[in-house]
Order: C-alpha cells, then sequence, then structure tokens
C-alpha cells in the first residue's frame, strides 16, 4: 500500500543540518514538500538546471519557479543537486534488512531489483507479499529466477532436460511473469545452472518472449573457451537473441588474461545494438567480485551433485589431482593470482593460507580449505583502464551487486558504490559527467527493467528523489572496513517520504512493492529524438493485468472506465516535457482531463509518459503507457494502459486509431467496429 505523507504536518522551511522549527496552523497548503533551490539533474542526460520541485501525495506534482508556492515541509537544498533516486538493478539485498535499508539509503538507493544471478523463490509474487507486509525503506521489485528453476526441476547433477522437464520450467517463469516479474535473471557461471546448454536455456526461456523483457546474465566463463570473457558475453547475446530477450552483461568485466580488452567487447555490444539487437550491460566501479570460493575456481565437473560429492571427490587422489591442476588454470586465467584473492569473513589471502599450509599451488590451497569450510571470497579480476570504458559506454548502468545488508565483512560496494560512482569517477577523475552519471543510476536501469514511472524528475513520477552534494559526495567503504558509511547523499525522498535527512535515516518506512505489467516493455533509453503520439477512438476497458497493479487503496466508487480517448501528444528533440492533450470521457460523462506532462519515453511502437490530471475537480498523478501492438493480446491490437493515483489501472484495446511516432520513423495501427461497445 502507498504510503502517504502525514497531513499534520506543519509549514517549515528545514535547512539543512538545523531541526525543522514549526509555524502556527494555517490553511492547507498545496504541496506536501518542496525541495527549494536546488541544481535538478532529471535522469535524462540533459545539462542540469535551477528549479524547485513539489511532492504531493507520494508523487512529483511540479518542477520549476514555486516562488509563491507553499507547502507542508519546505527543505532547503540550494548549492546541491535533486536527482531522481537510485534503481539498483543488481540486487542481493537480505530480506529482514530491507526493512532499514540504511546502506542503501546513504548511497542515495531508492529501489533494488531483486533475485540477480538467477538466485530466486519459486513464486515471487508471495516474495513480494511477504516483504511488504513487514514495511520497506525502500522500493522493491523482482525477478525470476533460471538458476532456480534449472535447480528446482533438475537438481543438482549435470543431467539433461526432457521436454517434459522444459515445460515444467516455462510453466514457472511464465508464473512469475504473471505475477509481477522484472526479467528473468541468471548466472549460468555458476552450479547447477552452469550444466545447462544453450539451446537447453533458449526454450526454457523462449516462453517469455511476448513480455518483451531483459536477460541479466552473469556469463558462463568455461574451460572449453579459455575462460573468456568475450566467449561467455556471446553466448548471453546468443541465449537473447535465440528467446527474443534483451541481453544484459550483469557486473560486466573483462577478466584475466583478456584485460585490456575492453573496446573489442563495446565494438561487440555496438554492432549488436546497430543491427537492431539491443545490448545492455550493469557494472560496479571495483576490480573485484565477491562469491563463494568454490563457485568460480572449481571445476563444474567436481561440484557436480553438490557439496558433498565434491569432497568424496577431493578424497580421490587422482580426482583430487586433476581438480587441483584445473582450480589452477581458472585462476591463472581469471583472477590477478593468490595474493588477490581474499577469504573476507576471516581476512585471510589465499596467498597466506598456502604459505601456512605448505601448498605448492594456489588450488590445492583451495582445495584444502574447502574440505572443512565453504567461505565466501573476494576475487580481483580487472585493470581501470577497462572499467572506466565499460563505466563509459552510454548503455552501461550502474549497479552495486550488493543490496541492503549489515554484513560489516563484505566487499566494499555494499557501502560505497554509488557515492564512489560521483565522488572517485565524476569529480575526480572525469571519468564521467554529473549528467551522465545520474542517467546511469536512474533512468538508464528504469527503461532496461521496463519501469515506467520512476527514474526521472518530471510531473506525475513517484517521488523517488535524492539530494546529494557534489563538493563532497565520496565512498568510505574499503576491502579492510566494508562498512564505513559514504558520505555527501543529504535528503533521500522514497514515494514522498523523507528516509533521509542530513546523511542519516529516518526509520520511516515509505517503500513499496513494485510489479511489472505486460505494457512495460525494456527498451533503449533515447530520449534525444523528437516523438509523437496520437490515439483517437473508444477505449474497450478490461480488468488491468494481475503483473501490472501497483494500485493501492483503489475505490470503485472513484473507479474512471473510459469510453472515449484523445491522445494527441509531441515531444521535441530538445524539450524536457511533452505537450498536447489526454482526454477520457466515461459512458456516464465523467472526464480525465491532463494539466501538465512529465518526459515522453519511446520504445518499438510504444511510448508512455507521466503527468498530472484532473478528474472530476480533483488533480491526481498519472502514468499513461501506449502499446501499438500488444504481443500479448490476441491479433495484436492497440492498446492503452492508464493508472492514476489511487484508482484501480485502466487497460483496453483500442478500437479506433493509434500512431507513434519516433523521429522520422511512424508505426501506425488502425482499428475499427461497426458497433462500439
Amino acid at each position: 500500500m502507498r504510503r502517504l505523507l502525514p497531513a499534520a504536518l506543519a509549514c517549515v522551511l528545514i535547512p539543512l543540518g538545523t531541526a525543522a522549527a514549526q509555524t502556527p496552523a494555517q490553511a492547507p497548503a498545496p504541496y506536501d514538500i518542496i525541495l527549494r533551490g536546488g541544481t535538478v539533474v532529471d535522469g535524462t542526460g540533459a545539462p542540469r538546471y535551477r528549479a524547485d520541485v513539489a511532492v504531493t501525495r507520494g508523487h512529483i506534482a511540479r518542477v520549476g519557479d514555486l516562488a509563491k508556492a507553499t507547502a507542508r515541509t519546505e527543505i532547503d537544498v540550494r548549492g546541491l543537486f535533486v536527482a531522481p533516486g537510485f534503481i539498483n538493478i543488481h540486487s542481493h539485498a537480505v530480506p529482514a534488512v530491507l526493512q532499514t535499508a540504511e546502506n542503501m539509503l546513504t548511497q542515495g538507493v531508492t529501489t533494488e531489483l531483486l533475485n540477480a544471478d538467477g538466485s530466486a523463490p519459486v513464486d515471487i509474487g508471495a516474495q513480494l507479499d511477504t516483504l511488504e507486509a513487514h514495511g520497506l525503506a525502500v522500493n522493491v521489485a523482482s525477478s525470476a529466477g533460471f538458476n532456480s528453476v534449472w535447480a528446482t526441476v533438475m537438481g543438482p547433477s549435470n543431467t539433461r532436460a526432457t521436454p517434459d522437464d522444459i515445460a515444467r520450467m516455462r510453466a514457472m517463469l511464465l508464473a512469475n511473469l504473471e505475477r509481477g516479474a522484472f526479467g528473468i535473471s541468471a548466472g549460468l557461471d555458476y552450479k547447477p545452472a552452469y550444466f545447462s546448454t544453450v539451446p537447453e536455456a533458449i526454450a526454457v526461456l523462449s516462453i517469455a518472449r511476448p513480455w518483451r523483457t531483459f536477460f541479466p546474465n552473469h556469463d558462463r566463463l568455461t574451460p572449453e573457451s579459455g575462460f573468456s570473457s568475450r566467449k561467455g558475453m556471446e553466448e548471453t547475446m546468443a541465449i537473447g537473441e535465440g528467446t527474443g530477450l534483451v541481453p544484459v552483461f550483469t557486473h560486466m568485466k573483462v577478466q584475466g588474461r583478456e584485460q585490456g580488452t575492453a573496446d573489442e567487447v563495446l565494438a561487440m555490444m555496438r554492432q549488436s545494438s546497430a543491427a537492431g539487437r539491443w545490448v545492455a550491460a550493469d557494472v560496479y566501479p571495483y576490480l573485484a567480485g565477491q562469491t563463494a570460493l568454490a563457485a568460480l575456481i572449481i571445476p563444474g565437473w567436481a561440484q557436480d551433485g553438490g557439496i558433498a560429492k565434491m569432497r568424496e571427490r577431493f578424497a580421490d587422489p587422482a580426482l583430487r589431482a586433476r581438480i587441483i591442476a584445473e582450480s589452477d588454470a581458472a585462476i591463472a586465467a581469471r583472477f590477478n593470482g593468490p595474493e588477490s584473492i581474499l577469504l573476507n569473513q576471516t581476512g585471510r589471502k589465499l596467498s597466506d593460507i598456502m604459505r601456512q599450509q605448505g601448498a605448492t599451488s594456489a588450488g590445492e590451497a583451495v582445495v584444502k580449505v574447502l574440505e572443512a569450510e565453504f567461505p565466501s571470497a573476494i576475487l580481483s579480476f580487472g585493470a581501470e583502464s577497462d572499467l572506466r570504458k565499460i563505466l563509459q559506454y552510454p548503455d552501461a548502468s550502474i549497479a552495486c551487486d550488493c543490496g541492503a545488508w549489515t554484513e560489516t565483512r563484505a566487499h566494499p560496494r555494499g557501502f560505497g558504490t554509488f557515492p564512489r560512482i560521483l565522488g572517485h569517477y565524476v569529480r575526480e577523475t572525469h571519468t564521467l559527467t554529473w549528467e551522465s552519471a545520474v542517467r546511469k543510476m536512474s533512468a538508464l536501469p528504469a527503461s532496461i527493467a521496463g519501469m515506467v514511472d520512476r527514474g526521472l524528475v518530471a510531473p506525475g513520477m513517484a517521488a523517488d528523489l535524492v539530494v546529494f552534494d557534489t563538493a563532497t559526495v565520496i565512498d568510505h567503504a574499503t576491502y579492510e572496513s566494508s562498512a564505513l558509511k559514504s558520505e555527501g547523499i543529504r535528503v533521500v525522498l522514497v514515494n514522498g517520504m523523507v528516509a533521509l535527512r542530513d546523511g542519516a535515516v529516518t526509520g520511516v518506512r515509505g517503500g513499496t512493492t513494485l510489479r511489472r505489467s505486460g505494457h512495460m516493455p525494456s527498451r533503449p533509453l533515447h530520449l534525444d529524438a523528437a516523438r509523437a503520439v496520437s490515439v483517437r477512438g473508444l477505449l474497450r476497458a478490461g480488468n488491468a493485468r494481475a503483473s501490472g497493479a501497483n494500485a493501492a487503496g483503489a475505490n470503485a466508487a472513484t473507479d474512471v472506465i473510459a469510453t472515449n480517448v484523445t491522445i494527441e501528444l509531441a515531444q521535441g528533440a530538445n524539450a524536457r516535457v511533452a505537450s498536447g492533450q489526454l482526454r477520457l470521457t466515461t459512458a456516464t460523462g465523467q472526464t480525465v482531463r491532463a494539466i501538465s506532462f512529465g518526459t515522453m519515453q519511446p520504445g518499438s511502437d510504444w511510448l508512455t509518459v507521466t503527468g498530472r490530471a484532473l478528474v472530476g475537480g480533483d488533480e491526481r498523478a498519472f502514468t499513461l503507457l501506449v502499446d501499438g501492438a500488444d504481443p500479448l493480446a490476441a491479433g495484436s491490437p492497440s492498446a492503452v494502459e492508464l493508472r492514476i493515483e489511487g484508482m484501480t489501472p485502466l487497460t483496453g484495446a483500442v478500437q479506433g486509431r493509434t500512431n507513434i511516432r519516433t523521429n522520422a520513423r511512424t508505426s501506425a495501427r488502425r482499428r475499427t467496429r461497426s458497433t462500439p461497445s
């Protein structure tokens, strides 16, 4: 349920660093919160500008000069940047910690996409319901997990999937897409999903083709390929092409012996995208990762059947010798040697363990450790020059490969990723501009995932906002002290509620669960071209897809059932917001009329925009989606989905004309009926 600001808040001006002062009671203010005098970096990548930002009932109401407006709470953000809340699309959050999420809020993160690397509950609907019931400090969404369904059906061993096995896995994934999954994540480098073949993965994942979603994959690096990062990425692209999903190289890196070849990999991505097969990535700003020590070092055949079977093989002298030799090869090909492998829970380096145990090689030391323990490890893999090039790639978003947690002996990315981007890679090294960095942490991950009402500072968007100080923002977490908090993130709003002020969490649980509908495709973020949409005709309204709900407290007495729809919107290449008209009229004569618009986001034969509308005499936020050819509907009819604050989402097929234009490209869909219904 969406949480609104308390109506009893008095109108105050809160200079950062000071306590709020109370004022006498007065007439109700038109806005709940105004952020005064900040510099807005809106998430599009366009140049920053000075503006006030007003928030009402959890949504952005207005962006501009609000000198004559008042609010119940006013926050002075002069000299600071105001940006969309950051979206972490690769989250390993600890469920119980999502109620506080201090390490994420102090980084400016307002939304986490759970179930990364293919590990997910089989039923994400139950996962989201449970999380929301306990309260959330940040928003959460979930991906379906390929690894989970593979392990559930196939078990821990290397066996081939039968047609019945494929059908069971497809049904499990489809059920989660219908429950609101944002994408299908995978970690084909992890056992037992590692044992799946590319044709098997395509057969399972192709069930998601009509959902137009994305496939973030921890690329599989095999000894047969020489542990090649590029070969792993090519496999991810092949699965994307075979399924119609958008391939995403998750926590993208160029590892070990292939260091220095980022240009070649990025050229491969550009070539595929230019040919109409879009490829994206996410990346964190570190040269080491963290995972189970065994996961990427012990050969796959030795892990077949699970930990107990692996240890049985350790006890066989011949197999042990082979495992050690192949583990040595993996370490040499993928990582930067035993000195760069750290068992984070104990602080021991693999090189120290080799000396202490008298091991003759790094692989032998790993086997000795795994005979009695199953620890996680931090593994150094890359080169700074490659990292900077990946960070600069336009379709590489920022994600921390972390999540809400309180662990003090882990990777520093859990407390430092997003401020490190802003402080080190923008202010100090100028690898990115402020505008491009914010885009990569907000609107870009939103478009990759298919989100439509987050990631931009614009009217009608959910009021997830972060205010930061460009002069001081920086990370402090290190591999030795991984839980040191970042600084410079000054204010964070989650759905219009102040979750962090003066750099300290408030304890407010303003987060909610997010569910994706079939009208929310993954798409490239192209906001620099002129675009327009025209819809005129009858809207035959049906129930919104269950996965697209996200409407809280809907009241049947105020729901809108539209019969006539008129949409005429356009946005120039250099314009910040759209202009035009949106009007719905019900059979009973009730009208919905838009009074302001945000940024139009186009896709392939698809478009979305947020804004503010009058429903009767009440002003409310809305999100409009126009789908020129709905692949989930028979006959590919044009469809409109309209979400109005506080109401049940309205979804219907258009009986009339739909025309979507981006630059010189035009897509038209005509639907006619002899008798309107």
